[in-house]
Order: C-alpha cells, then sequence, then structure tokens
C-alpha cells in the first residue's frame, strides 16, 4: 500500500512504522512513518463483509468526494490526501493516505484542560466561523453528496431517519420507545423541514475531537465522511441547544454569526437531535460495543428529547 503512495523508495525497513491511532469509531487510521522519516495517515475502511449501517455504506468514498468539494470551494484547512485506492486489490477494502497534521486534538486537549480558558473559546468562535464557510457550498440535490438525492429536505431527512430505524429493526435493537413512536413524531413535526429550500454542504461531524490547533489557531478539519447536502442547522456544533451533555454552543455559534433560534428552527434542530440519539443507540450494535456506556447515554439522549415532542415517558 505504501509502495502505491508513494513509491518503492519509502517503504519503510522497520517494523514498528505504523501506529494506530484509536479516538475514531469507525475506520481505522494509522499513523505511519516513511523510509525517509517523513509522516503520513493511512484510513482505511471497513472489510466489504462488515455489517454497517446504511448511511455508512461507501462512506470513505463519501469523505473524499466531501474533502474534494472543500478544497475546491473553501479555505477550510483539510489534510491533503496524497493517494486513494478504491480498487479493493490489495485489500478488501477502500484506503487512502493523508498528510500528518503536526497538531493538537482541539477537543481531546480541551477535555484534558491542557489549554488556557481563552484558547478554548477562540476556537470554539474558530469552528463556529469555519463550519459556516463549509455551509456557503451549494449542492444539486438534498441527501448523499453522490446521490440519489432528494428534491425536498423533508424526503431526505424522512429517508435517513427511516433508514436508521430498519438498521435497528435489522439488529433487533431495543431503543427504548417503540420505532413507530419515532416515526410519529416525525411525521407530526416534518412541516418544518419544509423551510429549507437549498441543500446545503453539511459537514455533520464538526466537532472539537475532529480539529487540530496549533499555536491557538485551528489548523485542520478531519474526519468528513458524514457530510451531505441539507440543513447547516443539522451540524454537530449546535447539538448543545438540545441536549446539554454536548457542550455548551455559545462559543460556536458565535463564531458561526447566529443567536437565537426561531420556533420552528427550535423543532428542526430538535429533530436533528433526535436522529442523532437514534444512531448512538442503534450503532452500538453494528460496532460490537462490549461496554453498555454508550449505549446508556444514548438511551439517555432519547429519553430526555422525546417528551420535548409531547412524548409522555411516564406512561411507558
Amino acid at each position: 500500500m505504501i509502495e502505491r503512495a508513494y513509491g518503492s523508495a519509502q517503504v519503510p525497513e522497520r517494523e514498528d512504522f505504523a501506529e494506530e491511532i484509536t479516538h475514531g469509531w469507525f475506520n481505522v487510521a494509522y499513523r505511519i512513518r516513511l523510509r525517509d522519516g517523513q509522516q503520513a495517515v493511512l484510513k482505511i475502511a471497513p472489510p466489504a463483509d462488515v455489517a454497517v449501517l446504511t448511511r455508512e455504506r461507501d462512506m470513505m468514498r463519501n469523505e473524499l468526494a466531501a474533502m474534494s468539494l472543500v478544497r475546491a470551494h473553501t479555505k477550510v484547512p483539510i489534510p491533503r490526501v496524497d493517494y486513494a485506492d478504491i480498487s479493493r486489490e490489495l485489500v478488501d477494502a477502500d484506503y487512502f493516505f493523508m498528510e500528518y497534521v503536526d497538531a493538537v486534538n482541539f477537543g481531546i486537549a480541551t477535555s484534558q484542560g491542557r489549554l488556557p480558558d481563552e484558547v478554548v473559546v477562540a476556537g470554539g468562535r474558530q469552528l463556529g466561523a469555519l463550519n459556516r464557510e463549509l455551509n456557503s457550498i451549494v449542492g444539486p440535490h438534498f441527501g448523499p453528496l453522490a446521490g440519489p438525492g432528494s428534491a425536498t429536505w423533508r424526503a431526505a431527512f424522512s429517508r435517513m431517519i427511516e433508514d436508521t430505524l430498519l438498521d435497528g429493526a435489522r439488529a433487533n435493537v431495543d431503543i427504548g420507545w417503540s420505532y413507530d413512536e419515532i416515526r410519529a413524531v416525525l411525521a407530526e413535526n416534518a412541516h418544518v423541514l419544509d423551510e429549507v429550500t437549498e441543500p446545503r454542504f453539511v459537514e455533520l461531524d464538526l466537532w472539537t475531537k475532529n480539529s487540530m490547533i496549533r499555536d491557538s489557531r485551528i489548523v485542520a478539519i478531519l474526519d468528513h465522511e458524514r457530510a451531505l447536502y441539507g440543513d447547516p442547522l443539522m451540524e454537530a456544533g449546535f447539538t448543545g441547544i438540545d441536549l446539554p451533555a454536548f457542550g455548551d454552543p455559545t462559543d460556536f455559534m458565535r463564531g458561526y454569526g447566529i443567536g437565537e433560534l426561531s420556533a420552528s428552527e427550535r423543532v428542526r434542530r430538535r429533530l436533528y437531535s433526535l436522529y442523532l440519539a437514534v444512531i448512538m443507540i442503534v450503532e452500538t450494535k453494528y460496532r460490537g460495543h462490549q461496554d453498555a456506556t454508550t449505549y446508556e447515554f444514548g438511551r439517555a439522549q432519547l429519553d430526555l428529547l422525546m417528551p420535548q415532542f409531547g412524548c409522555d415517558s411516564v406512561t411507558r
């Protein structure tokens, strides 16, 4: 794989040339040291025979498409892609090599208390501004970048929720509520989705842990595989509006340039948090988590949201 990407002269001689980067939950990633000492990052998708969520099929190809769009239409800093192979000739999975960014993971450093408060605040605002720039890209349809797309955001988002519920049913996942209750909440509130009439590039996974910081500046945004065309209000940075466990979104929102949401925007945002909560629960079965902590966290978030839609957890 390294020979294809960088040539035979860069194939390492030592056996300790690869170190796994363990922060991600989907693709596997390695920091690679080439023969001349340069570093790179190798990302490998799950093998073709591994069961994944519907939205995760061909997700690495989606990431490559997203990175191409970001490079072409924005100045948002992302790693350079050195080589991509989706032929599945060498390994039964897509993979690509990208630039190694010599910086600190913003989210991890923040959670460990390694950054001054003023740097954390400034970093949050930078993320908001960068996310707004990403959202400036206008797409040809709603839904997956490569299509098939939908003419309306209501249709695209409804499909996304239904796909996740079907994934859950397929794996017999208990989400704590009946799947039809989730469908009923969407049906009752789907009209607010019609306010979104222009498909915008949505990064979707821009958490602090998917960014790198150096000298108090965000120097790279990572992990673009979940990007789609939809409603910018769906971005991860807004999640704390509905779910306090995801942190105070104030700095992100100030950097983004958005204040209080309207009543209908709040409903849209709550629907997106509902979608996220269902995903968090369902994906634990597909990831094979042995520890119930992540599952229980997702259940707690869903239990927090459903009463906000008028669903009574007491009578369940």
